[in-house]
């Protein structure tokens, strides 16, 4: 009998000592493990559930972990460290039942160095570990982990789109056609994980209809489920259900071109709409991470907008850019902006530009940065990552505007910015 006692006692304490993970109120999410490319970038689709008033701070992924102690959970441990979740992919997003829609998007670079480590004779497994606070700060807070099975990248991998880009079958940078011609043909490359089904349409928003939001351009797998079917829809000029192997490239043929509207001047933006398909490697089960009930289907789960594909139809690209110089007005030459700053780069419009053209490059002519803007912005935020790809924290900067065929009519000087709040050295701003 008294040994009886004993192990019931050794057994109560081993409960009152579980793991965080099996504490009573302990936030949940499925899947609890994926399989990830060794060799290069992916995208998992995350339900976290019953946060009940917590909210997701930092994402990390790491070697190994440990105790999170006095919080709950296991934390990574900081000698194993491989990079945290880039804010330019942060699609997360309250979402069900007091749940949470994660989009992890495993840069190369977090790969690339779970492999070298793995070569080294650690584990072939690494962690994504999401710490939850609590905003009263009264709680402890939580670590919820994902383990990361590192394969080759194959048909056992979620499917998820890496990379995206349309363009048209031409060298030209800005197309420009006449009233009633047809555009040339344009597809889309490709580059993606896993295998299954690409579905989806193409759409094409027509002059002075309202421009489609960040979220209009995410793939409908990058939404959580009940914001699914809100995206903006636009006029539908072919749909599409391929399937794609485990190659991880593909090239997408687009839309008949006689499809394509012409008859009308100004500016056409031609879209790529996918929608989410069943994938068993990457479902997500509502009911298993506490935030509501079904399987959320994730195939082509992207976490970045699908930029749109332009075209302007009219004869203004030929008549040339009217009205004054284009002036770079703000940052103005050899400003220091601090490193934790967002930098917005402003311009005078042009009133014929087809296109404008922003370019940032170190002061060896290395190009750091490049972005297309419509006609009608004078104004862009550069990405948190500018000061990071600055190299010494010196960049010059200069905007283009676009004509007919993408010929330069008009330009800026390049002019110097300084982005580690340090003391300009000898040179001037660009020429």
């Amino acid at each position: 009998m008294r040994r009886l006692s004993t192990v019931f006692a050794l057994a109560l304490g081993g409960a009152l000592l579980a793991p965080a993970s099996s504490v009573s109120g302990q936030i949940q999410r499925h899947p609890t493990g994926v399989n990830v490319n060794a060799t290069g970038a992916t995208t998992v689709f995350i339900s976290f559930g019953n946060l009940e008033g917590y909210v997701p701070v930092e994402a990390l992924w790491c070697g190994e972990l440990i105790p999170a102690t006095p919080d709950l959970g296991d934390k990574c441990d900081p000698s194993t460290l491989f990079g945290a979740l880039p804010i330019r992919y942060a699609q997360g997003r309250s979402s069900g039942q007091d749940g949470f829609t994660d989009i992890m998007s495993i840069p190369p670079s977090v790969a690339r160095r779970a492999y070298q480590a793995a070569a080294e004779g650690a584990d072939s497994r690494f962690f994504y570990v999401r710490r939850f606070s609590d905003p009263q700060g009264v709680r402890p807070d939580q670590f919820v982990t994902v383990t990361c099975r590192m394969t080759s990248g194959g048909a056992r991998v979620p499917l998820s789109l890496l990379d995206v880009r349309l363009r048209f079958v031409t060298d030209d940078a800005v197309l420009s056609v006449r009233t009633g011609e047809a555009p040339p043909p344009l597809q889309a490359e490709i580059h993606y994980t896993g295998t299954g089904n690409l579905v989806g349409r193409w759409e094409v928003v027509m002059p002075g209809e309202d421009p489609p939001t960040s979220d209009d351009l995410l793939t409908e797998a990058t939404l959580p489920a009940e914001l699914r079917g809100t995206q903006r829809r636009y006029t539908e000029l072919e749909r599409f259900n391929i399937f794609l192997p485990p190659t991880g490239e593909v090239v997408l043929p687009g839309p008949d071109v006689t499809d394509l509207p012409t008859a009308r001047n100004g500016m056409y933006q031609v879209l790529l709409r996918i929608e989410a398909s069943g994938d068993k490697e990457g479902d997500s089960d509502l009911a298993a991470a506490g935030a509501g009930e079904g399987v959320v289907r994730s195939g082509a789960v992207a976490g970045f907008p699908i930029p749109p594909l332009r075209y302007f139809v009219g004869d203004a690209g030929a008549v040339g850019v009217a009205g004054a110089r284009l002036r770079a007005l703000f940052p103005a030459a050899d400003s220091i902006v601090d490193p934790g700053e967002p930098v917005t780069f402003t311009w005078t419009q042009m009133g014929a530009a087809l296109l404008y053209r922003l370019e940032v490059r170190t002061p060896d002519e290395v190009p750091v940065l490049s972005a297309l803007l419509q006609p009608g912005s004078a104004t862009y935020r550069a990405p948190d990552w500018l000061a990071e790809r600055a190299g010494e924290g010196v960049v010059e900067w200069r905007v283009q505007a676009l004509g007919s065929g993408g010929a330069v009519v008009s330009e800026t000087p390049w002019q110097r910015l300084i982005l580690t709040g340090g003391t300009p050295g000898p040179g001037g701003g660009g020429g």
